[in-house]
């Protein structure tokens, strides 16, 4: 199944490729992506069993960098006692929106687990949890990139990204 979403970000696309450079580098897309996927998996532990999923690994690869663009892979994979959340493959995009601005995209794919059943619960509930916790996640590092410069060294000690932005966690 795919999932993705985007946002137009109100900083220059240098800007926000360096600043997405920096984010790969640090444990900061690691807690974005465990806060992004407890919230949107949230819901189903409500109605699931305890200890439904848990966000394991996050990969990142190298941020690919051109004068027209920014693309960063990642990979989520979870676990659980039902084993129903798959892994995550998706690619994070910037592309320059105009002199001020830029779109940062996230577009990915997974195969729901358990067969048929997996593919049936998908659609009943479990593509809503992956759009939302994409949409969280996006909206995260969105407010990372458009930090202003002093909010984000503030964030972080040593300016090393080692915790979200303001408002963010």
């Amino acid at each position: 199944m795919f999932v993705g979403d985007e946002v137009l970000l109100d900083v220059g696309f240098a800007v926000a490729r360096e600043r997405l450079a920096r984010l790969a580098h640090s444990s900061v897309l690691i807690s974005t992506s465990e806060d992004a996927y407890g919230h949107g998996t949230a819901g189903l532990a409500r109605v699931g069993p305890p200890g439904l999923s848990k966000l394991v690994r996050v990969q990142a690869r190298e941020l690919a960098r051109t004068n027209g663009s920014a693309g960063l892979a990642v990979r989520w994979e979870a676990t659980g006692p039902s084993g129903l959340f798959p892994v995550l493959d998706a690619d994070i995009t910037l592309v320059p929106s105009g002199e001020h601005a830029t779109r940062l995209t996230m577009a990915g794919a997974y195969r729901p687990p358990l067969g048929l059943l997996g593919q049936a619960l998908d659609r009943a509930v479990l593509h809503r949890v992956a759009a939302t916790t994409v949409r969280g996640f996006l909206a995260r590092v969105a407010a990372w990139i458009s930090a202003q410069p002093d909010a984000m060294e503030a964030s972080a000690p040593n300016g090393a990204g080692a915790s979200p932005a303001p408002g963010t966690s």
